[in-house]
């Protein structure tokens, strides 16, 4: 996992406020749970500027979701870390957590209002809905730039199986992914080095 040492320690002012404004938007659009900040930072980082790789990406996220705390806080403390250093991290987690606190507020407010309004519910479900094709996206996406062993794909079915179907916490699903994927790397490496001495 090459994302945590990878480190620009400081940026420019401009910079900064940049990463800011990126994940100000990331949180107003941060819609159905944590992944959907994947999609958008995938296209973002990965496809559009090239930030980061896609493994770095899937990388982050594993080390996010496996932390405690919320994950998209985790994300954005990941990546700002990686790009800016610690007042990086700062920077981002700031920009992420600071709509929703916005809009919480307002709802808090008004709340009463919103709960009875038809028309505010149903909006809601639509985004909810809208956010579904976005995550599936991003995981295939990051699925394709990242699984470099066959066998790695059934060790995906296998932990997606075990979560749908099961209550182990996602630490164990990582921890099982770590010890399956070291097998399957010690099982290629041997199998390359067989290869290359035959030769």
């Amino acid at each position: 996992m090459s994302f945590c040492f990878e480190v620009v320690i400081t940026l420019t002012t401009k910079e900064y406020a940049k990463l800011l404004g990126e994940f100000v938007r990331f949180g107003c659009f941060t819609f159905g749970g944590g992944w959907s900040i994947i999609a958008q930072m995938q296209q973002l980082y990965v496809e559009k500027g090239q930030v980061i790789t896609s493994q770095e990406l899937l990388d982050l996220t594993s080390v996010a979701k496996s932390l405690p705390g919320v994950m998209i806080a985790n994300v954005a403390m990941l990546y700002g870390y990686r790009v800016g250093g610690l007042l990086g991290g700062l920077v981002c987690v700031f920009g992420m957590c600071t709509p929703p606190m916005v809009v919480l507020i307002v709802i808090s407010f008004f709340y009463q209002a919103f709960r009875t309004n038809y028309w505010v519910m149903a909006a809601m479900e639509g985004m909810q809905a809208a956010v579904v094709p976005i995550i599936l996206g991003a995981a295939v996406g990051l699925a394709k730039g990242s699984v470099q062993y066959p066998p790695c794909y059934a060790i995906i079915a296998v932990c997606l199986a075990l979560y749908l179907f099961t209550s182990l916490n996602p630490i164990v699903l990582v921890l099982i992914g770590v010890v399956s994927g070291l097998i399957v790397g010690a099982a290629y490496a041997g199998k390359e080095a067989r290869s290359h001495g035959a030769a």
